[in-house]
């Protein structure tokens, strides 16, 4: 599975042989004196990512080397080639960073998507779910995408049970919570704890 692959993409470009920009990354405070950043990860492969020699870039075309990278709780810490003291990192914080996407094949072959793929999607309840709902029920929709800073979330257009009134509810985009993604199928299954969702308790 792979929840959190992210893009930023102009469908309409100039360039349809143009590959579209993945958002990888967020910059954010800097981390000691010596050059290096938090980053706040949008991707499912961060060790890929964040590797030594990886090359990220703006969406004008500035790239930024890695030279070192661990990760730390909900972030990770990156060293930039030439990025070398703290005046330098803290001018890097709120650049959002990307790399291009991969040809479409690799994409299907690592059962990855992007987050427009999963807008209009149903929203079944998985199998053996906690709140003990029939696997398969329908509850909602994927109605967006949204970032986090630690991760993404889904936001789902519920149905309640008591009235059929829509509601509005928003989960993490996290394999524990949200344990299946099938776009062929035209679904999302489900496993949220009671109370984080409109009308499941």
């Amino acid at each position: 599975m792979s929840p959190s692959r992210s893009t930023n993409h102009d469908p309409q470009g100039p360039d349809p042989q143009q590959r579209r920009l993945l958002r990888v990354c967020r910059i954010g405070r800097a981390q000691g004196l010596k050059g290096e950043v938090n980053l706040y990860a949008y991707t499912d492969e961060p060790e890929r990512r964040f590797a030594p020699d990886s090359q990220l870039q703006t969406k004008d075309g500035q790239v930024f080397t890695v030279v070192s990278s661990r990760r730390f709780k909900q972030r990770w810490i990156v060293l930039f080639k030439g990025v070398e003291d703290r005046n330098a990192s803290e001018a890097l914080n709120g650049l959002e960073l990307y790399v291009q996407a991969d040809p479409a094949e690799e994409l299907a072959q690592e059962d990855a998507w992007y987050p427009e793929d999963l807008i209009g999607l149903e929203v079944r309840m998985a199998p053996g779910n906690s709140l003990g709902e029939p696997s398969g029920r329908v509850v909602g929709q994927v109605s967006d995408v949204l970032d986090g800073v630690a991760q993404q979330q889904l936001q789902i257009r519920m149905t309640t049970k008591e009235d059929d009134e829509e509601a509005e509810g928003l989960i993490p985009f996290v394999e524990a919570l949200v344990p299946q993604v099938d776009i062929e199928n035209g679904y999302v299954a489900i496993d949220p704890p009671g109370g984080l969702l409109p009308g499941l308790v």
